[in-house]
């Protein structure tokens, strides 16, 4: 259900949106983003850019406000200051509305004098800003999943069955149970059963007939386990009685879920749409290039429910004599006779006359770089600001405000998997190679 078009809110009855003001919202903004190293090198990880003009941060965010919950909070202890200049210019709700999106930072208090020990542990420092509000439910989201969902969906099915803390799930196979928190429930959605990413004799232990959540027989034998999304929603007295009383777990997954398994009404609730978790750099990589396909599994285009953020005002693209498949431009690129195949193209990108880029994403700038500074680096050898001439991008992640020479290769000649060379200003991961925010690659290098 959509906020946003009001000839549709009113299509359901009017208390499913308003009782959507009873909910608190707390995205885990999360912490170092080791896995997304290097992209938050110098940024939180809810705000490394998405498809071309978003950050991670607007999925969540964006779920909310098209669902009718307006009240959000958002959890982040590392590198937050691009996290915080985001929000701020991005979500500023109405004087005449409690709404609002606010960032909450890790800091030192007299009770807490240390940083935040996990997901359970950064809420439990905050209780005291969360408890006073006036609400029924607590809904905890992350920072680093690519999907979209009506949490009034969620939160309802929540309180129609009673339920102290309700999970949202979804079927997977064998080859990625292993990452998640598995379960299983009985016939009423109870989860009865819970397993933090177990592997080998525990991970068969955790299989289900998941056509009882209304697979076919064929899917549910490709997809044999249930796994947490790690989304839940919470009742307010419950979630701060837990946290008060189990002040040894600081995790969600690993300790709090189990335990309430054992002592409180748990319910699954399963989502059937496309969900992905992008918190590693080749799922980061691929969910975003998959956003280029014809018919992509994700779409940005449902009117219904769009994805927010930060209106820039930039002029359209300008294309030039260029070659162009399947892929995406943000606003604002500029690009003279070149190929660009299966790729995102951020804001403000520039590329010049003879480069091929294939399968790569480039995050574009922050800025365009004045003339009078363009050509003072071209006159004192300097690489400028963009791709260069007669430069080929191929299975790559180029980072803001790269500065890429002319005959340049960035192909991974030597196919290497893993491997750290950020005094050349690039690093590789799982096979992609990520130029660093800022580097420099001078003319002719091949990498």
């Amino acid at each position: 259900m959509s906020t946003i078009q009001t000839d549709k809110i009113f299509k359901k009855q009017d208390f499913v949106y308003f009782s959507m003001k009873n909910v608190l919202s707390i995205i885990l903004g999360g912490g170092q983003g080791t896995r997304l190293y290097p992209l938050t090198k110098l940024r939180a990880k809810p705000a490394v850019p998405l498809a071309g003009k978003y950050r991670l941060i607007d999925i969540p965010v964006s779920n909310c406000l098209n669902s009718g919950v307006d009240k959000i909070y958002v959890l982040t202890q590392f590198n937050s200051t691009s996290l915080n200049r985001h929000i701020n210019q991005t979500y500023r709700p109405s004087s005449f509305s409690s709404g609002f999106v606010d960032i909450l930072a890790a800091q030192q208090t007299p009770d807490n004098p240390g940083w935040f020990q996990g997901t359970a542990d950064a809420v439990r420092q905050y209780m005291w800003l969360f408890e006073p509000w006036d609400i029924t439910e607590y809904l905890i989201l992350s920072g680093d999943h690519l999907y979209r969902m009506d949490y009034s969906d969620f939160i309802n099915r929540h309180r129609d069955t009673n339920a102290d803390i309700t999970l949202s799930v979804l079927p997977v196979g064998y080859d990625v149970a292993s990452s998640f928190g598995l379960l299983k429930v009985d016939g009423s959605g109870r989860v009865i059963d819970f397993q933090e990413k177990p592997k080998g004799d525990a991970l068969e232990k955790m299989k289900v007939d998941t056509t009882s959540l209304g697979l076919d027989a064929e899917a549910a034998k490709e997809k044999p386990f249930i796994a947490s999304m790690g989304i839940y929603v919470f009742k307010k007295e419950v979630l701060a009685k837990m946290l008060k009383n189990n002040k040894e777990c600081t995790d969600f997954g690993k300790e709090i879920i189990p335990f309430a398994i054992e002592n409180y009404n748990v319910q699954a609730y399963l989502f059937d749409d496309y969900w992905e978790d992008i918190g590693t750099i080749e799922s980061f990589y691929d969910a975003n290039l998959n956003l280029a396909k014809p018919n992509p599994a994700f779409s940005l285009y449902k009117s219904e429910s769009p994805i927010y953020t930060r209106p820039r005002y930039l002029p359209p693209s300008r294309i030039f004599d260029c070659q162009i498949k399947d892929s995406i431009l943000g606003e604002g690129c500029i690009l003279e006779k070149v190929t660009v195949n299966h790729s995102m193209l951020g804001l403000r990108t520039t590329i010049n006359e003879g480069s091929v880029i294939e399968d790569a994403l480039l995050m574009g700038c922050d800025f365009y770089q004045k003339d009078n500074e363009y050509k003072a680096d071209i006159a004192a050898g300097r690489v400028p600001m963009g791709i260069g001439a007669n430069t080929t991008i191929r299975r790559a992640i180029v980072d803001k405000n790269a500065h890429i020479g002319n005959n340049v290769q960035i192909v991974n000649k030597d196919n290497v998997q893993e491997g750290s060379f950020e005094d050349q200003g690039f690093c590789i991961r799982n096979g992609i190679v990520i130029v660093l925010k800022d580097a420099i690659i001078p003319d002719h290098t091949i990498i």
